[in-house]
């Protein structure tokens, strides 16, 4: 039987209600003010330090420090969505509109949990555990927000995890390398000339346009990426005209780049630009391109990994190789300036993340408290070793 570490059905519970008080109160990115103040009651309960860095919302708290040696961090993101709940739980959302529909307040009851039980360890902790409790990971702005701050100077390496509904409780998705997808947006407005519908010759017809244009970006993905990698272009939203018998002068469309490798990324959003502005020439309009830049792809570090399943491994989980995700996740800033590893933690869910009917099996909690705690203490060791100075070393 596998082993966590709460060693009583009482500090489990504990931790099932923190995780349904968050629920309970959801806040939005950034407006997380509420939530804020009850993680740090929380930690400072356990005597957790709560460290003063300039964020207006999110924790950054600290265990460990007795011996010396390296710190290392673990994050949780703690914003919710603009959802309106549908699950029926007696601890659904109070608040209209607002919803846990991804799981964060899974995550952030479990690095709750995890400073609990690594702070009845302290004494025996080869170094730091640093707590990120982040902001505005669904904007994508979080992650920035906290290395601004320069909560991450002196971090030697970076671990963190979202649940995964398709996964049973116990299991643990680990992979060395692209886990999930850089997530680009695009807005393209395109200009022609308004006239009648029955005189289209007078006109510059954007809607044709723009119809041309969904379809020659098609080609990007097959033509432009090479079969043994991959990339998706998705347009989303078409908008154009007012009447029935009026041709407008403009038509708008949105949507989504998703790829796992940076050589990829810059290939796809290159020819996107040079298949807009050339079928939109080639009918006598103009386009214009704004990106609404995301993520880049979470690309983990070999030497983590493997150190990820040394510590499934102790705390008796299954490790397994995940399929990785075309969602995208902005943990993936922080692995631009540190080592990191980022798991997916299985909750045997009935619905994916943002439906407004999300849940997800709460004995999946010990699970991932047990592992990180585990995780934190061997990449302590691992780093105060000396062995953790570069990729590939023996664990």
């Amino acid at each position: 039987m596998a082993s966590h570490a709460l060693s009583t059905e009482a500090e489990i519970e504990r931790f099932i209600e923190i995780r349904r008080q968050l629920h309970r109160y959801p806040e939005l990115s950034n407006e997380e003010f509420e939530t804020t103040r009850r993680i740090s009651e929380w930690l400072e309960e356990a005597d957790v330090s709560i460290l003063d860095y300039p964020l207006a919302t999110g924790v950054i708290a600290e265990v460990g420090g007795l011996q010396e040696g390296p710190v290392i961090a673990l994050r949780a993101d703690i914003d919710a969505l603009p959802v309106q709940e549908e699950t029926g739980l007696p601890f659904a959302s109070a608040f209209p509109g607002k919803m846990h529909a991804c799981g964060h307040d899974f995550h952030t009851a479990s690095l709750i949990g995890t400073a609990f039980a690594l702070k009845k360890r302290e004494s025996e902790l080869k170094g730091t555990v640093r707590l990120i409790f982040q902001p505005a990971e669904e904007k994508a702005k979080g992650a920035k927000q906290v290395i601004g701050s320069r909560a991450l100077e002196g971090v030697k390496a970076i671990f963190g995890m979202h649940n995964k509904p398709d996964l049973p409780v116990g299991t643990i998705g680990i992979k060395e390398g692209p886990l999930m997808a850089a997530a680009d947006g695009f807005v393209v407005e395109v200009a022609g000339r308004g006239s009648h519908a029955a005189v289209p010759e007078a006109g510059l017809d954007p809607i044709v346009t723009a119809s041309h244009i969904i379809t020659a970006l098609q080609s990007i993905v097959s033509r432009n990426v090479s079969p043994l990698k991959s990339a998706v272009i998705s347009v989303t939203k078409l908008h154009g005209g007012t009447a029935w018998n009026v041709i407008p002068d403009r038509a708008l469309l949105e949507g989504t780049i998703r790829t796992f490798d940076d050589e990829v990324r810059l290939r796809v959003l290159e020819r996107f630009s040079k298949v807009v502005e050339g079928v939109a020439a080639a009918f006598g309009t103009t386009a214009a391109i704004r990106w609404i830049e995301g993520p880049p792809p979470v690309n983990n570090d070999p030497a983590l990994a493997e150190l990820g399943y040394a510590a499934a491994a102790d705390a008796g989980y299954q490790a397994i190789t995940p399929v990785p995700s075309p969602a995208g996740e902005d943990f993936a800033v922080y692995q631009r300036d540190i080592p990191g590893l980022f798991v997916f933690m299985g909750t045997a869910g009935t619905q994916e993340w943002h439906h407004p009917a999300f849940d997800l099996d709460e004995k999946a909690l010990p699970v991932s408290i047990g592992f990180f705690t585990r995780l934190a203490e061997r990449a302590l060791a691992f780093y105060a070793s000396g062995t953790g100075t570069g990729g590939g070393a023996s664990l």
